[in-house]
C-alpha cells in the first residue's frame, strides 16, 4: 500500500478547494517575469494572505525545477532531527506529488545525520505550504521533504547542506532547494526589519557562519535559521556566488498591527 502525507492546513493557511487555490496562486505568482537558474530560495510560510505575495514573487521569477527538496523547519518537535518523510507521495488540493525516491535514497546513504521519518511531518506546515507555489509553476514537480531540527549544534546543518549539494551533482536532475522560513517574529515592524536586515545581507553573500552569528548576536526569531543554513552550503557547493532580495514585507501591512509584526523575506541564490 502506498504512503500518502495528508495536507494539515488546507483550507487554514490557503484555499482547499482546488478552484480557489489556483485562483489565488494566480493572483500570487507573476506569468511574465523573466526567469532565473536559481540553486536555492528562500521562502516564507505563513498563511497565504500574510506572506503569499512574497512566496509568489519568488517563484514567478525562477525556471521551475523537476524536483523541489523542500527544507523546513521543525515548529512541534515530534519525530528525528533530521527527518526525510516516507511517504511515497505528497496529497494537495491541486493534486497528488510525488516524492523522488532516488534522491531520497541517496541522501540517506550518504548524510550522517538524515533519517527516514514521517512522524515529524504529520503536524507541520513549512513544507506544506511551498507545495501548492512549486506545482503551479511546474504540475508535474517532484518533491524530497526534510524538517530540520534547530534545537541541536550547527554541524548537521552544515553537512546536510554539503550533502545535498553532492547528491545534486552526482544525479545530475534538475534540482532546486528551497528553505522554508519566516523572520522576526512578534516585534515593532521597526525592529524587525532592523534585525532581519541584519541577516539577510549574510544570506545574500551566501556568510552562512556570519548569518548565524547575527541571528544569536540579536537574538532574531527565524524559525527556519536552520534550513536557511543548510541551503546556503547546498548552494555554495553547487557553485552559487550570491543571492538578491526579491522582497521584504511584514504581516502588519496585512493586519494593520505594526507593534507584533512577523516578517517575511523571499531570496533567490544563484
Amino acid at each position: 500500500m502506498k504512503k500518502f502525507r495528508k495536507p494539515s492546513v488546507s483550507g487554514y493557511f490557503y484555499p482547499g478547494t482546488k478552484s480557489k487555490l489556483m485562483e489565488e496562486l494566480s493572483f500570487y505568482v507573476p506569468e511574465k517575469e523573466e526567469k532565473i537558474s536559481a540553486k536555492a530560495i528562500v521562502c516564507p510560510h505563513a498563511g497565504y494572505m500574510y506572506s503569499g505575495k512574497t512566496a509568489g514573487k519568488v517563484y514567478g521569477k525562477i525556471i521551475p525545477p523537476e524536483i523541489a527538496i523542500i527544507i523546513g523547519p521543525n515548529h512541534h518537535g515530534y519525530g528525528e532531527p533530521y527527518a526525510i518523510d516516507e511517504s511515497e507521495y505528497w496529497e494537495s488540493p491541486l493534486g497528488r506529488v510525488e516524492v523522488d525516491n532516488e534522491t531520497r535514497q541517496k541522501l540517506l546513504e550518504k548524510s550522517r545525520y538524515l533519517q527516514s521519518d514521517s512522524t515529524a511531518h504529520i503536524p507541520e506546515h513549512s513544507i506544506e505550504v511551498q507545495i501548492p507555489f512549486l506545482q503551479f509553476i511546474n504540475p508535474s514537480i517532484k518533491i524530497v521533504p526534510i524538517l530540520i531540527s534547530s534545537m541541536h549544534d550547527a554541524n548537521p546543518w552544515y553537512e546536510i547542506g554539503y550533502t545535498i549539494g553532492l547528491v545534486i551533482n552526482e544525479l545530475k536532475k534538475d534540482i532546486l532547494v528551497v528553505a522554508s522560513s519566516d523572520f522576526t517574529h512578534y516585534e515593532t515592524a521597526e525592529q524587525a526589519e532592523k534585525k532581519d536586515k541584519l541577516a539577510i545581507e549574510r544570506i545574500l553573500k551566501l556568510d552562512a557562519d556570519g548569518f548565524l552569528d547575527i541571528v544569536s548576536e540579536f537574538d532574531i526569531s527565524i524559525c527556519g535559521f536552520a534550513p536557511i543554513v543548510t541551503a546556503i552550503t547546498t548552494a555554495k557547493t553547487l557553485g552559487a556566488t550570491h543571492g538578491f532580495l526579491v522582497e521584504y514585507t511584514n504581516s502588519g501591512k496585512v493586519s494593520g498591527d505594526f507593534d507584533q509584526v512577523v516578517g517575511y523575506a523571499g531570496i533567490i541564490i544563484m
